[in-house]
């Protein structure tokens, strides 16, 4: 069996590629830097560092790399020939994978078993995403080449944070996972993916996810940041900190009970298991790797404006929500051009322009009021 892998960061070796490894695949790493690629082709094996409890050392074999930019001939013809396709590359850059799956199809014997696609981004249907991206490019050829694959939504998380200087293509993370896959897709023949879990409707799984896990990491970062911390494990030893990142996931919570029927209990003690791991003194990841982008977190479907909207729609509380935006628009960081861009347009935009071009909510929706007195607040610091 072969996998195909496109993405071969920290997230792709140090998770999905793991679990394809210790499910029996072969491993074809696909990525456009050419450092990383020759790195990992120059050696037979790399580490995934577990640190914390229940942690272990898990050695990944049987892998190699190519250059997708200098080589597509030869990525498409690893396509043809494989069992699955993965991604981790972030959901602005499936546009630009597309066109190596699209072809990879297209040399892929009509006899073969159809190819499993499975985008592993953060983000909502982000596999349906990338279909789409595939079915534009195609046009009308996607008549004759649909069958030659099923395309499965995921939902996956994991922490890897920033790595240590030196560590080569070795990998630390947490020990916690979760790889939730949409089962229709797949029939009787599902990918061989150890520790994942097949579902009837991934819906929940990827908004519990994005709710709990991203709002939580980001609302301690931008917390942490405000209050001057450096690492996320410290940012949430704050009693302080703490508290007002549980009073925003309390919020996300109480909308996915109402949305999505999920138990009130059950959903406490998953919020006590992502501030655990958060709190994992011994993943060394900082306020500022977490906290980067700010403008994309801050925009309509994400971990922060989705759920407040979708949140005030319903009457529902969303004062730890904006609380966690109001510490996302002190965020700065001069190695981040949207961290920049986001103080920029804060000096130069009126509060109700800036609501509407970041957020993309428009002035009558009920969240807006009370994020243009967060702008507001933040735009008096600034002297605007």
């Amino acid at each position: 069996m072969k996998a195909v892998h496109f993405g071969a960061g920290n997230i792709g070796r140090g998770f999905v590629g793991l679990l394809l490894h210790e499910g029996g695949y072969d491993l074809v790493f696909s990525d456009v830097a050419p450092t990383l690629v020759d790195t990992i082709n120059g050696v037979s094996e790399y580490t995934v560092h577990e640190v914390g409890a229940g942690g272990s050392d898990k050695v990944v074999t049987g892998f190699r790399a190519i250059n997708s930019q200098a080589d597509p001939d030869g990525v498409a013809d690893e396509i043809a020939g494989a069992d699955v396709v993965t991604t981790a590359v972030g959901p602005t850059i499936l546009p630009f994978v597309a066109p190596h799956i699209l072809e990879g199809l297209t040399r892929r014997s009509a006899d073969a078993k159809p190819l499993q696609v499975m985008a592993c981004e953060n983000a909502i249907g982000a596999t349906d995403t990338l279909r789409g991206e595939i079915e534009k490019l195609a046009g009308e050829a996607w008549g004759d080449l649909s069958a030659r694959a099923v395309f499965a939504n995921t939902a996956v998380d994991r922490i890897v944070p920033g790595q240590p200087a030196g560590a080569g293509v070795d990998v630390t993370v947490e020990p916690f996972f979760e790889w939730a896959i949409e089962q229709g897709p797949f029939g009787d023949d599902r990918p061989n993916i150890p520790g994942a879990h097949f579902v009837d409707d991934l819906a929940p799984y990827i908004e519990r996810k994005l709710f709990t896990v991203n709002t939580g990491h980001a609302a301690t970062a931008y917390l942490g940041y405000v209050a001057g911390i450096t690492r996320i494990s410290d940012a949430l030893a704050d009693t302080g900190i703490r508290a007002k990142v549980e009073h925003a996931l309390t919020e996300t919570s109480a909308l996915l009970s109402v949305v999505h029927g999920l138990a009130p209990e059950e959903l406490a003690t998953y919020r006590a298991t992502i501030l655990q791991r958060f709190a994992n003194p011994a993943l060394p990841d900082t306020v500022q790797r977490v906290g980067r982008q700010p403008l994309r977190k801050l925009s309509r479907n994400e971990r922060f404006i989705g759920p407040a909207a979708a949140a005030a729609e319903r009457g529902l509380a969303v004062d730890g929500l904006v609380a966690a935006v109001a510490a996302a628009l002190r965020f700065q960081d001069a190695a981040d051009p949207q961290a920049v861009e986001l103080q920029q347009r804060l000096r130069t935009e009126n509060a109700s322009a800036f609501v509407a071009s970041v957020t993309g909510l428009p002035a009558e929706h009920p969240l807006t009021p009370r994020l243009a007195e967060a702008v507001l607040a933040r735009q008096a610091e600034l002297g605007v």
